[in-house]
C-alpha cells in the first residue's frame, strides 16, 4: 500500500478499507506520531532512483552533514520528485509545440496525426526544458561562445 508514500494515491480500495476497519487502523484513530512512524518504516524499505551516496556528497560539498539514512534518504526522495516534475513539464512543452507545428504530410486527417503521435517518441531538448525550469525559478542560459 505504501509504495509511494502518499504521492497520486487514490482513494482506498474496498480490501484495503476493510483490513484497515478490522486491525482498527481507522485514519480518526491514528495519532501524529503512529502515522510518522509507519512513513519513517516505508522510507527505510523504499529504495529512491537517486543513490543515497550521491545525495550525500552532495549535501556534505553544501555543507550540510546528515548523521541520519533517513534524512539523506528524504532528500533523495524529494530531489527525484523534482526531477520528475520537471522532465514531466519539459514532455508537456514538448509535446504543445510538436503538435502546433505544421505537419509535413500530403493530405494527413488528424486520425492520422493522432495515431503518429501516440507512438511518436520524444527527445528532452534544451527548448523544452528551458521553459519548464523557468516555472521552477530557474533560468537557464546558453552560454556567451554558443550564441
Amino acid at each position: 500500500m505504501g509504495d509511494n508514500f502518499g504521492i497520486h494515491r487514490g482513494p482506498p480500495s474496498k480490501k484495503q478499507s476493510a483490513a484497515a476497519a478490522a486491525s482498527g487502523e481507522g485514519s480518526e484513530d491514528r495519532t501524529q506520531g503512529q502515522i510518522l512512524s509507519d512513513f519513517l518504516v516505508q522510507l527505510e524499505d523504499y529504495t529512491p532512483t537517486i543513490p543515497d551516496a550521491v545525495t550525500s556528497y552532495y549535501l556534505n560539498s553544501a555543507g550540510f552533514e546528515a548523521s541520519d539514512p533517513r534524512i539523506v534518504r528524504l532528500i533523495s526522495i524529494a530531489a527525484q520528485k523534482f526531477i520528475s516534475d520537471v522532465a514531466n513539464d519539459a514532455l508537456q512543452h514538448c509535446k504543445t509545440r510538436t503538435s502546433n507545428a505544421p505537419s509535413s504530410g500530403h493530405g494527413s486527417s488528424k486520425n492520422q496525426n493522432a495515431k503518429l503521435s501516440k507512438d511518436r517518441k520524444y527527445t528532452l531538448t534544451m527548448e523544452d526544458l528551458q521553459p519548464a525550469l523557468n516555472d521552477y525559478g530557474i533560468t537557464v542560459r546558453k552560454a556567451h561562445y554558443f550564441v
